[in-house]
């Protein structure tokens, strides 16, 4: 898809810069000339080179690690842009951080996805993208339009050209994920099994039951996060007690902080499969049983469709 008319610009904050570069590839269009970049006292400064006034311009940029950085980065630029007379602003977030914190989850807590929604309305977005968001519900915390792609197609393929769909058992780590692993079962028409964990009393360790058939069968774990990889870790134990003969796992977000590569790299996981919403680590990039797929396609042909005001939900009929 090409967009060398001119009408549509990329500008590309700090967070990943190998896949806005990967966008722009696709659309033949390449990255408007911009500087992001700190003070001394790490301030941030943008400055726009190119005049995007009357242009449809589109922000790359996760809210990742340093998130709050990143988040500020996002603000800043969209300012810029607004103040530069730019005729939409089009926020493409990949990965959306804070989404994990979309409800109170006890007395005198934020729901700081609500705040980070309204910054980014406020500075000045006339729209949002986004790649599966952590609670669907989120989308009505904006009050611009915002679109929430799913990565289930790049999923898909990658699945259907590496297994042989007959023996495939597509497993939710918990109750929360079913919706999501559902729709991914679907699309292969594949069993699914859900992993229920509970404390039984504070401070004993969690007993995991596995709701469905898995024994004998190569089983996929799906989910839209991974951070700590402890839950993941632990499912695949509970299915290979199971009978399952290997436990694979696709999931969109790497978040994959702290302790959390050697973790899975010293797990029972076959292969954890995540997108490159967030920019890899080189720890990731060396990791064993750690590869990356790309999203880059899914998010360059939603952002062409938004420039020439087609459907982006046809991409996932």
């Amino acid at each position: 898809m090409s967009h060398k008319n001119g009408s549509i610009k990329l500008v590309a904050g700090n967070a990943n810069r190998p896949l806005a570069e990967a966008i722009g590839a696709y659309l033949q269009t390449p990255m408007t000339k911009a500087v992001v970049r700190r003070f001394a006292d790490m301030e941030i400064f943008v400055e726009i080179q190119e005049n995007v006034r009357g242009k449809d311009v589109f922000v790359l940029q996760s809210t990742s690690f340093p998130t709050n950085d990143h988040l500020m980065e996002l603000l800043i630029i969209t300012d810029a842009l607004r103040r530069s007379s730019a005729r939409r602003i089009t926020a493409v977030i990949p990965y959306f951080g804070y989404a994990r914190q979309d409800r109170r989850s006890s007395g005198r807590t934020p729901i700081s996805a609500k705040l980070v929604a309204n910054l980014i309305t406020h500075a000045g977005a006339d729209r949002v993208l986004t790649v599966d968001l952590h609670a669907g519900q989120i989308q009505g915390f904006f009050d611009i339009p915002t679109d929430n792609l799913f990565s289930a197609p790049v999923m898909v393929a990658d699945i259907k050209s590496r297994f042989d769909l007959s023996n495939i058992t597509v497993v939710s780590p918990d109750v929360g994920g079913v919706v999501r692993a559902r729709a991914l079962a679907k699309r292969i028409d594949a069993q699914l099994a859900i992993v229920d964990k509970r404390r039984e009393r504070p401070g004993e360790s969690e007993v995991m039951n596995v709701i469905g058939d898995v024994e004998g069968r190569r089983c996929i774990l799906v989910d839209d996060i991974i951070d700590s990889g402890g839950t993941l870790v632990n499912a695949a134990d509970a299915l290979l007690a199971r009978g399952a003969t290997e436990v694979h796992a696709y999931i969109t977000h790497g978040v994959l902080s702290g302790g959390a590569v050697s973790r899975v790299t010293a797990s029972n996981l076959k292969e954890l499969v995540i997108t490159d919403s967030i920019q890899p680590t080189e720890a990731v990039r060396v990791a064993r049983n750690i590869r990356v797929v790309s999203i880059a396609s899914l998010l360059a042909e939603a952002i062409g469709r938004t420039a020439h005001e087609e459907s982006v939900s046809s991409l996932f009929d």
